[in-house]
């Protein structure tokens, strides 16, 4: 059962891939993988009846140890670092695989170079490619070289065509058996080897788990601790991980100045953007939005949203379309909330150069807690729209923040959903308010930290070589913070 659910999630069936699950776990009630399945399905479906029941049986076990569950679904369950520390121990404990390589001895190489691989299934049209191909580009090349290792297939995008050319070797590995994966790593002599992975749908962390690189890191793909012993570090920044939380997490610490988030100043835009009328929102009302995926939508944050469409007139709230089931949900709970549900508007799917211009018609970003807005934070704030987030305790919690801060925006970051909800209402009431944050918005796009890739790229290096250097002195990994440098790279042309 639990496997036919997974092929009906494949075929986009969710509502016949959650019956499935259900079916796998009346059968088998710790059927870990079907309750992880059954979370995750429901939730993208926003078919929250049963969700706190089911909510409370994944910490139960979570708690006692009792099965292990996907920490990438236990992500959007609660925003506890220290029980996602347990999830994704747990997970990882049960799902390690291969022994490790024997450990080699770090000798000064004949290289003048560093050699740095990046290891991941997103080199295709995936967040993380849109967000991490510039840093690729600018790695300075006269201190390291630059190799990927993609273990999915080329989709024949163009941005697959950008990242192949951004590294010095790029390796098309997605044929490969785990064993023969970490033979070609560890052939590949590298010095430092960083996962983009991490947790997330298409992880193969087993391989890392046979340690083909004397140094392994996890940067930007999964917002959490690994819970291995064979991950050194995890890159983070002073607020998405406070220096008092860093015993929540397995991996040893890189704090980066700015944001732990890699940007590219050269996204493109599509030339012409559609009008309100084209996206069916209206002319002058007030326009919510949330691009975020629907299984982040809490009930919690949509009984705020539907106060907020009953007290402005003339509102609407603008949603990423996922799936028919989504939508038939959530106009049916904006209905029980007593609002008409023709204010949510759904958006299809567009290419990224058209899907960032449509938010050029959207007036304020809602943000998710305990998941927040991600790639999709930072596009929002690339367009000129202000993202109001409310931050949680993990770090998939705390990420809208750490790009708010970085680009000089701290007074739309808010502790608490009251909070949330108030400045959610100030900032559609008082036009001027929000035209000021807007301002400061363009004015910062390009003059603070959050999208200067090359000053991010200055500091991941200097991450880099001081990680290579303990390795070499034979010191054993230990958290660090990078200091930031001084100056601002100039903004392209």
């Amino acid at each position: 059962h639990n496997n036919l659910g997974n092929a009906y999630e494949q075929l986009r069936l969710p509502e016949k891939a959650v019956a499935s699950y259900e079916n796998a776990l009346a059968l088998d009630p710790l059927h870990s993988n079907a309750l992880s399945h059954l979370s995750s399905g429901k939730r993208k479906m926003c078919d929250w009846d049963g969700m706190e029941k089911i909510d409370e049986t994944i910490i139960d076990h979570v708690k006692g140890d009792r099965v292990a569950i996907s920490p990438f679904s236990f992500l959007t369950v609660t925003d506890d670092p220290a029980l996602q520390l347990s999830c994704a121990s747990q997970f990882q404990k049960s799902h390690q695989t291969g022994k490790p390589f024997p450990s080699p001895t770090v000798t000064a190489t004949g290289r003048k170079k560093l050699r740095v691989g990046y290891f991941s299934d997103t080199f295709r049209r995936h967040a993380i490619s849109y967000l991490i191909v510039q840093l690729l580009e600018l790695h300075d090349r006269s201190r390291f070289e630059i190799c990927g290792f993609s273990y999915s297939p080329d989709d024949q995008s163009p941005i697959r065509r950008r990242i192949e050319a951004s590294f010095d070797a790029f390796h098309d590995v997605s044929q490969q058996g785990d064993d023969e994966l970490a033979h070609s790593l560890q052939a590949s002599d590298l010095d430092i080897l960083v996962d983009l992975n991490g947790h997330t749908d298409g992880s193969r962390l087993s391989v890392l788990a046979r340690r083909p690189a004397p140094i392994q890191a996890h940067f930007l793909g999964y917002p959490g601790t690994l819970g291995a012993d064979f991950i050194d570090y995890l890159f983070v920044d002073e607020y998405l991980v406070p220096r008092d939380q860093a015993h929540r997490y397995a991996e040893n610490l890189i704090w980066l100045p700015d944001s732990y988030q890699v940007n590219d100043r050269k996204r493109a835009i599509a030339e012409t953007t559609p009008s309100r009328a084209d996206c069916g929102l209206p002319a002058d009302g007030f326009v919510f939005c949330c691009f975020n995926q629907t299984s982040k939508i809490t009930p919690s944050q949509f009984d705020i949203w539907m106060r907020l469409l009953q007290t402005i007139p003339g509102s609407v709230l603008w949603l990423l379309h996922d799936n028919e089931m989504a939508e038939r949900n959530l106009r049916r709970e904006a209905q029980t909330r007593h609002v008409d549900p023709t204010k949510l508007v759904f958006a299809p799917r567009a290419d990224l150069p058209e899907h960032l211009a449509r938010h050029r018609l959207a007036d304020l970003f809602l943000d998710t807690l305990p998941y927040n807005a991600h790639t999709t934070a930072s596009d929002a704030l690339w367009m000129g729209l202000p993202v109001l987030t409310c931050s949680g305790r993990s770090m998939a919690a705390r990420v809208a923040g750490s790009l708010l801060r970085a680009i000089g925006l701290p007074e739309l970051v808010t502790g608490n959903l009251d909070d949330y909800e108030a400045s959610a209402h100030r900032l559609a009431t008082e036009p001027d308010t929000l035209n000021a944050i807007r301002s400061k918005l363009e004015a910062n796009r390009l003059k603070e930290p959050l999208f200067d890739t090359d000053r991010f790229r200055r500091h991941i290096e200097e991450a880099y070589e001081r990680m290579w250097t303990m390795k070499q002195s034979g010191e054993p990994p230990r958290s660090f913070a990078v200091s930031p440098v001084a100056d601002v790279s100039p903004a392209p042309p």
